[in-house]
């Protein structure tokens, strides 16, 4: 890798996207000899799965795998790695793109030891966006206890506040920056893999689900957060709006998915995300009532077994029907109605909390910057013919981790087949 200087670099291949299929390409691309920059728009790697709090099948935590590609990632000289960064443009063609790399500020140079001290004396708290906004933390933190790179951040919404100056005189380091401002790197690379994942679908697009209203009604991604965040701490998963416990709870398929008015498609995984997560609250409440409403259940393959132990259990029932509304039942409760499409009659359950099966949108931003990539009707990207731009994991389309990793090991043979017919 050529490196002219801090904001200048020369690579073979620039991965955008440090999820689990960026994270893939760029191991694998440097452990063939090439050079790597990997960019990321968080100020640390794994994107969306790191916020999980297990992985199916094997029920562990996120970071028993990932941890092992970021060792890689550190112990690899052929990947730099840009974090709080974005693509601002993208230009070129073949064996010789161009892209301009906007990097916001992080308040923190690289001489952080992650010793803590900043965070022992700062005082002000904000919201976590880690946990999605669930938690307060405190303004100067690290990302999450496993954070890849291991450097503390600041807060932009908290740079104002007067405290942060007593706190940034603490650190031993002085690697504190207050006035540290947006920068602007270039990267030329010979391909690149565009693995830029996904976002959840707004679920406030759906008021008649209650999100937003009705504060026991979370999304599968915020239920992750509450269900790690519980664990973590040696506590139960309690509902959000009065800590009770949990006696009874739902899960909601298709929350704006597979409907023409929202989300024409299936997002693939968001079947086997609730039975997942049937089985945090059943570890934890042997005794809870638990219900599932499904239009229809899409567990192929190996994914099966989690759908026969949910039918399996006594205390968790099985609906076929599509939910029409969530209404406030009081007492913090909620009744889901839904049409059962096997009967035709209308149900209504009340339960203590009921979890959104949101889908998965790409992440936008493919046209609006000039990637030379196509995209479908719903907005996933697609590679032009034989062009050195590759798309990678859920950026191409819904799916999960391990078709993600397969994919992206794909994704670098395509790169260095359109970097052997450049030359």
């Amino acid at each position: 890798m050529s490196v002219n200087d801090s904001n200048a670099y020369d690579c073979d291949l620039l991965v955008v996207g440090a999820g689990v299929a960026g994270v893939t390409a760029a191991v694998e691309a440097a452990e063939m000899g090439k050079s790597v920059v990997l960019v990321e728009k968080e100020h640390y790697l794994g994107g969306r799965a790191v916020q999980m709090h297990r992985y199916f099948p094997k029920m562990c935590p996120p970071m028993c795998g990932l941890e092992i590609n970021f060792r890689r990632i550190k112990n690899n000289p052929a990947i730099s790695t840009i974090t709080g960064a974005t693509v601002a443009k993208i230009s070129g063609s073949d064996g010789a793109y161009a892209a301009e790399i906007a990097v916001e500020p992080r308040f923190v140079t690289e001489a952080c030891t992650g010793c803590g001290d900043c965070e022992k004396a700062c005082g002000v708290e904000v919201t976590d966006p880690y946990n999605l906004g669930l938690t307060k933390v405190k303004a100067v933190h690290l990302p999450h206890p496993l954070a890849y790179p291991y450097r503390y951040l600041v807060e932009k919404e908290a740079i104002a506040n007067p405290a942060l100056k007593e706190v940034s005189a603490i650190c031993p380091a002085k690697a504190i920056d207050l006035g540290m401002q947006k920068t602007v790197k270039s990267v030329k690379a010979k391909a690149i893999v565009w693995a830029t994942g996904w976002q959840s679908y707004d679920a406030k697009k759906l008021p008649e689900l209650g999100f937003g209203s009705l504060p026991n009604v979370v999304t599968n991604l915020q239920f992750e957060r509450i269900a790690a965040t519980a664990v973590l701490a040696d506590k139960k998963i309690v509902r959000p709006s009065d800590s009770a416990e949990i006696k009874s709870a739902a899960f909601v398929q298709c929350a704006g998915s597979r409907d023409e008015n929202h989300l024409p498609y299936c997002s693939a995984v968001c079947c086997m995300a609730s039975l997942k997560q049937s089985k945090y609250f059943r570890e934890q409440y042997p005794d809870a009532e638990l219900h599932i409403f499904f239009i229809d259940a899409r567990t192929p393959g190996r994914w099966e077994d989690f759908y026969s132990a949910a039918q399996d259990d006594p205390k968790t029932i099985i609906h076929r029907g599509k939910v029409g509304s969530i209404e406030d039942a009081g007492a913090g409760n909620v009744t889901i109605v839904a049409e059962n499409t096997l009967t035709g009659s209308m149900e209504r359950v009340t339960v203590g909390m009921a979890v959104l099966a949101v889908g998965m949108e790409p992440s936008k931003g493919i046209k609006e910057i000039g990637v030379p990539l196509a995209v479908d009707a719903y907005g996933f990207a697609r590679r032009n013919g034989s062009s050195g731009v590759i798309p990678a994991g859920v950026a191409a389309s819904p799916k999960d981790v391990a078709a993600s990793v397969q994919e992206a090991t794909g994704s670098v043979a395509s790169a260095l087949g359109a970097i052997g017919r450049s030359r």
